[in-house]
């Protein structure tokens, strides 16, 4: 039975948990590969590691990544790390008892060696002749016995998944492991179906009827979902009119039914690259609530009026109908941009008119967002491309072109217009919050970009963090510095609290233009409606609701992290040898991270794989010095390796230097960059990229 976390106040950053309490310390158990592990305290300050606490492999009991347990505190026996200590004394909750892993025949006996590195044995299975298994297979277990240090686990073969490696296991293999939805219940079926005989594309009386309106989609080639549509006019005094449709979801999707219900239990889709799980049956996401062309649609139409300099003066938010007059491709949207007298993408005057000044619109309220602060960060996004057959053809990385920066103004100015909507009403509703980053984390992180020859002065200043992302944009080291800022800042969660969202320099910000997605936007939706029928929303519950969305969101992102890997390691796992150029992305003394440049697998350099040298690992300038041949690494270096190892069963991917020697841009300069106060504010670099099946049109961290 899962007992109740005690009551305690969060820990500082670098306070250390309370020794001789009774009930312990309650957290987070992650396990590392060597079989000691770490425990997250429940009250340790979002991202902070200072006061997580060492566990031994001896101390650990039976605890899994992931689990809820209770530690009891002791003096730390490793000199080597000084931090708080302790043993487990209790298990509190487990995270699954379900695992994926492959099947090893032994004599008489059948075990499963799960994948990854949680459990360094294989677990024992009773009786896997009953399920026709075969070597190598890929089965789920039920965990009935945890291992220990001293005795082995022991399971139950729940299903069988079929062979590694073929087409759509891997798949299967994520789905099972994180939990990921299955099939819609056929109540909620029923209902999307229901929905559907009811509807019909006659304009009621109280929507405002739009459907004579120029207005377009913009999405990836192969999206089924459309979920906002944009409108765009020039008004009196040279203003801007914009209209941000969004897809009606609400109407469809009433609360507590049964479509709700389920809704709220996925909290939003799931885009791995094979397929996308919704988290709204097809019927409704696809079709009714899609805002397809030529269709009538209902929506929840955002009007922002903005000055000719694109300070919004007025907002308002009303049911519509809408009609989409042309559905774009992010593609063809980039070939206008690049050419507006192209003819190679038709549509008529009016479409290219409002193509151009979406455009201008667009510019301005970015320059205008950089200007207050906002940051931009460039993490690479890693998709996988497919054959015909769904297997792995390769992979490729895709940024953000000017077409998608139009679209994301777009939906951030109306998210922020329905925030402010919401909060001038006094209504309690789910914010999209992003705390300002722990001050330590900062002074770290200064130290480290120093480190790396950029001079920057204290980044506590938001300008100044913006300033070094624009110095590290087109360096080699520039994925070393965006990710690093990202590990300093705080995680965006939803929440009711007026926290602000530190990365958009918004003081009030919410989650209104992806409905159909994600379950937080549909709470926005109904807020306004309650609003505009002379209600307050109810504010009981947000808090709660938050958290299981957040938690939500971070399991559907992992799992397709996870699936990216795996699918790139399946991919590689029949290519050893391969050559390609690579980047340095992360220095340890065991070896080297690198990323590849053309397909961008990440994967370790062992030490041992260097040329032979005695190496001086230098933590302050991250790098790798070979003391005899006078060879370095270091971040941001380039590299040419070859596939060495791919370890399908425990996700790791070696390589070998080919050439052992390292290629690397200058040092940042002082004079690279002016200080932000005197800097103009440009657009950033537009890299061009191919959306794949199932994905989304803009990150979800935001």
């Amino acid at each position: 039975m899962t007992r109740e976390r005690p009551r305690s106040t969060r820990l500082r950053a670098g306070q250390k948990p309370r020794r001789g309490d009774d009930e312990g310390v309650v957290g987070l158990f992650r396990r590392a590969a060597g079989g000691y592990g770490f425990v997250r305290p429940a009250e340790a300050l979002p991202g902070d590691r200072s006061t997580d606490i060492h566990v031994t492999a001896a101390d650990s009991l039976d605890a899994a990544s992931g689990d809820t347990v209770r530690v009891r505190l002791s003096q730390s026996r490793d000199v080597r790390r000084p931090g708080p200590a302790g043993e487990i004394i209790e298990v509190v909750k487990r995270r699954t008892t379900r695992f994926v892993g492959s099947y090893i025949a032994k004599a008489s006996s059948g075990w499963v060696q799960i994948d990854g590195t949680a459990f360094a044995r294989p677990v024992a299975v009773g009786d896997p002749g009953a399920k026709g298994v075969s070597e190598g297979d890929k089965l789920v277990v039920e965990m009935v016995r945890f291992p220990t240090r001293l005795r082995d686990g022991e399971g139950v073969v729940v299903e069988v998944l079929g062979r590694a490696g073929d087409v759509g296991v891997d798949t299967q293999t994520v789905i099972h492991e994180f939990g990921l939805p299955g099939p819609f219940p056929e109540a909620a079926l029923e209902d999307a179906r229901r929905q559907a005989e009811l509807f019909d594309e006659t304009v009621p009386a109280d929507r405002r009827d739009l459907t004579q309106r120029t207005i377009i989609t913009i999405d990836p080639v192969d999206a089924r979902d459309f979920d906002d549509a944009i409108s765009l006019e020039k008004v009196e005094r040279g203003h801007w009119l914009l209209g941000v449709h969004i897809a009606d979801v609400s109407h469809f999707v009433r609360e507590g039914a049964p479509l709700d219900q389920e809704a709220r239990a996925r909290g939003t889709s799931v885009y791995l690259p094979d397929r996308v799980i919704p988290m709204i049956p097809e019927v409704v996401s696809n079709n009714l609530a899609s805002l397809q062309p030529d269709r009538v649609r209902y929506a929840k139409t955002c009007w922002i009026e903005f000055t000719a300099e694109g300070v919004p003066v007025h907002s308002a938010v009303e049911p519509s109908a809408i009609k989409s007059c042309r559905r774009f491709a992010y593609e063809e949207v980039d070939l206008f941009l690049a050419d507006p007298s192209t003819r190679a993408v038709e549509m008529t005057d009016e479409v290219r008119a409002l193509l151009g000044q979406m455009r201008d619109l667009a510019r301005i309220l970015r320059s205008r967002r950089m200007a207050r602060g906002a940051l931009q960060l460039e993490m690479p996004e890693v998709k996988i491309d497919l054959d015909r057959d769904g297997r792995v053809a390769g992979a490729h990385v895709v940024e953000n072109t000017e077409s998608h920066q139009i679209i994301e103004e777009f939906m951030l100015a109306a998210n922020e217009a329905v925030a402010g909507a919401l909060a001038a009403a006094e209504a309690g509703f789910l914010r999209r919050i992003h705390p300002a980053p722990d001050l330590r984390k900062l002074r770290q992180l200064t130290e480290f970009v120093t480190e790396l020859g950029f001079e920057v002065d204290s980044l506590e200043s938001r300008f100044e963090l913006q300033r070094l992302l624009d110095m590290a944009r087109g360096r080699p080291e520039e994925h070393a510095v965006h990710y690093a800022v990202l590990r300093s800042l705080s995680r965006a969660a939803y929440g009711p609290q007026e926290d602000g969202h530190y990365a958009l320099a918004s003081d009030c910000y919410c989650h209104f233009t992806s409905p159909i997605r994600r379950y937080p936007d549909l709470t926005i939706h109904r807020a306004l409606e309650a609003i505009a029928k002379g209600r307050r929303p109810p504010a009981d519950g947000l808090v709660q609701l938050g958290a299981e969305c957040s938690d939500l969101e971070r399991r559907a992102e992992a799992a397709e992290r996870e699936l990216v890997k795996l699918k790139l390691l399946l991919f590689l796992s029949s290519r050893i040898g391969t050559e390609m150029d690579a980047v340095v992305t992360g220095v340890e003394a065991f070896g080297l991270f690198v990323q590849g440049l053309a397909l961008p697998a990440e994967g370790l350099v062992p030490l041992a794989s260097l040329p032979d040298d005695t190496y001086r690992y230098d933590r302050a300038s991250h790098s790798l010095s070979g003391r005899r041949l006078g060879q370095s690494y270091r971040l941001g270096d380039r590299v040419h390796v070859a596939v060495d190892r791919v370890d399908l069963d425990r996700r790791e991917l070696n390589f070998r230097l080919v050439d052992g020697h390292a290629r690397r841009g200058k040092r940042p300069a002082k004079t690279l960059s002016p200080p932000a106060k005197n800097r103009g504010r440009g657009q950033p670099a537009k890299p061009r990229g191919r959306p794949v099946k199932g994905s989304r049109k803009r990150s979800r961290r935001l």
